[in-house]
């Protein structure tokens, strides 16, 4: 068994991965054999991901605020505190907040055979973030 107490350290999103301000809280990193990991990400008003995809999903779980997120050719959803959305495998997609609104969620996903647990893509642009 291995506790961690208060040891809360958050990190800006990389604006490789996103556009806006992100901050990304690590909840769990992976310890060989397990895979699973799992951080709090917090998007300002506007804030969101570049297109990415996980080579065995992604769960997101939104704690507070609006958000949107959108699979490659579908539409843009609009996302509230309680929805839950799941990413299939290889399923491009990118999340982030309202234009008007921050949003945070929980993303838990799972490293692949490379032991990489995303692919990132290109910044989703302002005409397909607005939907």
């Amino acid at each position: 068994m291995k506790l961690t107490r208060e040891a809360r350290e958050a990190s800006r999103g990389p604006s490789e991965w996103f556009t806006g301000e992100v901050s990304v809280e690590t909840v769990a990193t992976p310890q060989p054999p397990a895979r699973a990991a799992a951080a709090i990400v917090s998007f300002a008003p506007g804030a969101r991901t570049a297109w990415h995809t996980h080579p065995l999903g992604q769960t997101i779980f939104v704690t507070a605020g609006t958000g949107r997120c959108q699979q490659r050719g579908g539409p843009v959803e609009e996302i509230h505190a309680g929805d839950r959305v799941f990413f299939e495998p290889g399923e491009e997609h990118w999340h982030g907040a309202a234009p008007d609104a921050a949003m945070s969620h929980i993303a838990v996903q799972e490293a692949g055979e490379d032991g990489s647990p995303v692919a990132w893509g290109e910044h989703v642009g302002d005409a397909e973030y607005g939907g």
